[in-house]
């Protein structure tokens, strides 16, 4: 066994070619710092390869449901995290990206776009997911300066304001329903029909101040310093308008980012890594945390609490 005590190494010490780890982080969001913070705790040997500290939270504006901060900027979370993860000495290898992931016999093999290989006896995966986006002219201009992608994160923050909602699935319609106790006029557009399931449906026709645009293109989101609307294509009538409004909702869908671990693990059809509630994959020693795996609600508090859950069965597999 490999025990680590972080008094007697230096972080980068850690990271050599062909060294060998107890567990191995893949990711560097709130799910994989939380089960380094846990390991390291543990004493086992650990390290955490990212390529960007924090994640998603780089793309979060503000944040006021994480227990403990009333508000709080996503970077400014994300830089607490670290923080505390740089407190306890955890090693992190930054900027880098990893290209391959091998099981050899019980262990893993680790490729790094640095040229390095690195070896463990456990893994996790907390790599997250990526909102799926419109790709139209002033989206990411306007992003955290009216263009969202969460619902739930984002909702009250637009308190007495006109929000339009992007898409037609069921992700959509509970973004509309999220948005009810907000917003004060919502404004659904999508580019064909309603795929939501007839249940959400019927709840959305009892919402007042909603108006829906179906056949309904998104050309452009417009603004200034802050976003100001969009112009859209009427499908049928072959028409042009724009559309006022303060706030606007990406609902339609995410991307898991589990291309590495596909050939090992059980997927969902949409490309989720499937875990039970020990975090554990289809793959003996394999686990995931976050916004990668199937668990259905995509939050910070919750990725970093199931970080925490892996990392304690992947101390448990390794005592056994």
């Amino acid at each position: 066994m490999f025990s680590f005590d972080v008094t007697q190494k230096t972080k980068n010490d850690v990271f050599m070619n062909d060294a060998i780890f107890d567990a191995l982080v893949v990711g560097g969001g709130p799910a994989g710092l939380n089960a380094a913070l846990y390991l390291v705790r543990i004493g086992k040997k650990v390290g955490v390869i990212t390529k960007e500290i924090g994640g998603q939270l780089h793309n979060t504006s503000e944040v006021d449901n994480y227990l403990g901060f009333t508000h709080i900027l996503g970077k400014d979370l994300s830089d607490t995290f670290l923080t505390h993860a740089n407190h306890l000495e955890i090693p992190i290898l930054n900027e880098v990206s990893v290209q391959k992931i091998e099981k050899v016999t019980k262990d893993f093999d680790v490729h790094i776009s640095n040229g390095m290989i690195l070896h463990s006896k456990t893994l996790l995966y907390a790599t997250g997911g990526s909102s799926r986006k419109l790709e139209v002219p002033g989206e990411m201009t306007y992003a955290n300066k009216g263009v969202s992608y969460c619902t739930t994160c984002d909702a009250p923050f637009f308190k007495g304001k006109h929000v339009i909602v992007a898409g037609g699935g069921n992700s959509a319609a509970e973004a509309v329903i999220d948005l009810v106790p907000w917003a004060s006029k919502i404004t659904v557009v999508h580019r064909s029909q309603w795929r939501a399931d007839d249940v959400l449906l019927k709840k959305l026709e009892s919402i007042e101040n909603l108006t829906i645009h179906l056949e309904t293109q998104i050309l452009e989101v417009t603004g200034q310093e802050t976003m100001t609307g969009l112009n859209v294509l009427n499908k049928k009538t072959n028409e042009t308008f724009d559309i006022s409004a303060e706030g606007l909702f990406i609902e339609i869908g995410t991307i898991p980012n589990a291309s590495l671990i596909q050939h090992l693990v059980q997927t969902t059809s949409s490309g989720e890594v499937i875990v039970n509630d020990m975090q554990e994959t289809s793959c003996e020693g394999l686990y995931a945390a976050g916004d990668v795996t199937n668990q259905p609600f995509k939050q910070i508090i919750i990725a970093t609490a199931e970080g925490a859950k892996a990392a304690l069965a992947m101390n448990q597999y390794l005592n056994q």
